[in-house]
């Protein structure tokens, strides 16, 4: 496959698991749950998600694990989370398997500053240059280099040393490549950059998606081990790496996620009343439960199209919310509600909004109230007051107020045209 594939010489057949992006200590945020046993797995599931790991790992019998990058998802607050990874290790070297880690922007050598004590078959790679690592039983050289700090903007990958002759080669990085967005743009490379180097695999870190970027040489984003908030949907998991004659023969995904999140969009358009709503959104969910296989789901709702509940949802949003969980439960036990959306319209034939003066054009006037800068202002000074005052782990730091007061500034302006046509 790669060049240096023909410098490896009776080598018989090995796997290794190639993981990234633990990002342990990280929230999970976004999501409010009244069950507190339910938000408590969710809570844990990272953790759980890497203990999976660990035992599928040596139940695999790899030769070997690499984390690149992120295995933590910023300073400790406490020395726990470094006592739960030395644990998971300390599992791993009793079976007598080594582990290579290197330092993401999460974890850079300037973010967390705590240190625990790590099992003797956990190797780490410096910041200061690439270093190899060799395993001289199974003649495997690894290549890796860690961040020194959290912006990283030089390509890494272009001072990594010559392949091993005589070693199948391994360049571990942790990396946007040539961009991945939402990712940063962290250590950028092309993916010409890592085929010159002669390597037989490239173990990337950074991406929380699955992707094999190439297959000649494999370059592969395992993806994170556990999706954290709704933009992280999806089996999450590793990768076992099966090596054969110096050549990678086989990719395995290893699904270990103890959680999942998934978006389930709902056409509104045929439901009548509540009820038939209701059983609209249960049978939309049945799919996205079954592709969980039992594992605690967190859903975002978004129920669009021309509706005659339009004016009712906008009025009775808590209740709405309430027979959405309902619904969730119907499908599944274990389905919980993470969000609910309105993208609602009222039928082609609703009645028009007839103002009590006839010589006002109310929707013109409300439009401008909507888009007028000082009140948007204000909405948003208000949102963030309410804001403050939740429970942290309620709302997503990281989406954008915009947006969000765009949706509820319509939907104010929805409701209240709602309002004066009842009183109409």
């Amino acid at each position: 496959m790669s060049r240096d594939s023909r410098l490896v010489r009776d080598v018989s057949s090995f796997s290794f698991v190639h993981a990234a992006d633990l990002h342990l200590g990280s929230p999970l945020t976004g999501l409010a749950l009244r069950d507190p046993e339910i938000a408590r797995r969710f809570g844990e599931a990272t953790r759980t998600a890497l203990s999976t790991l660990v035992t599928r790992t040596i139940e695999a019998e790899a030769a070997f694990m690499v984390i690149a990058g992120d295995v933590y998802d910023g300073e400790w607050r406490d020395n726990s989370v470094g006592l739960f990874f030395a644990r998971e290790m300390a599992r791993l070297e009793r079976a007598g398997i080594p582990v290579f880690i290197l330092r993401g922007n999460h974890d850079a050598e300037s973010v967390v500053t705590r240190a625990v004590t790590l099992p003797d078959n956990v190797t780490s790679f410096g910041t200061r240059r690439p270093e190899t690592h060799t395993l001289d039983d199974l003649r495997v050289a690894l290549h890796g280099q860690s961040f020194p700090d959290r912006q990283v903007g030089e390509n890494l990958a272009a001072s990594y040393p010559a392949p091993v002759p005589g070693h199948f080669n391994i360049g571990v990085l942790h990396t946007s490549l040539t961009g991945r967005p939402p990712h940063a743009d962290y250590a950028p490379c092309s993916l010409a950059d890592l085929a010159a180097r002669g390597y037989g695999y490239w173990a990337l870190g950074h991406v929380h998606a699955f992707e094999v970027v190439s297959e000649d040489p494999p370059v592969v984003f395992p993806g994170n081990i556990q999706g954290r908030s709704i933009r992280e949907t999806g089996e999450k998991g590793a990768v076992l790496v099966t090596v054969t004659d110096g050549e990678v023969s086989g990719l395995e995904r290893m699904i270990v996620d103890e959680a999942r999140w998934a978006r389930v969009e709902i056409a509104a358009d045929g439901a009548e009343d509540l009820a038939g709503l209701v059983a609209m959104a249960r049978e939309a969910l049945r799919p996205h439960v079954a592709a969980a296989e039992g594992r605690p789901l967190a859903l975002r709702l978004r129920l669009s199209g021309e509706s005659p509940l339009y004016g009712w949802a906008l009025a009775n949003r808590a209740l709405l919310i309430d027979e959405m969980q309902n619904a969730c439960h119907q499908a599944d036990a274990e389905a919980w509600l993470e969000k609910l959306e309105l993208d609602l319209a009222p039928p082609a034939d609703a009645r028009p909004l007839v103002p009590l003066d006839a010589s006002l054009d109310l929707a013109a006037l409300l439009g401008e109230a909507a888009n007028d800068p000082h009140f948007r202002e204000e909405a948003a000074g208000q949102i963030g007051l309410l804001v403050n005052k939740l429970p942290a782990g309620l709302v997503d730091p990281a989406a954008p107020f915009g947006e969000e007061l765009n949706t509820l500034v319509a939907e104010a302006r929805a409701l209240l045209a709602e309002r004066i046509a009842e009183g109409s």
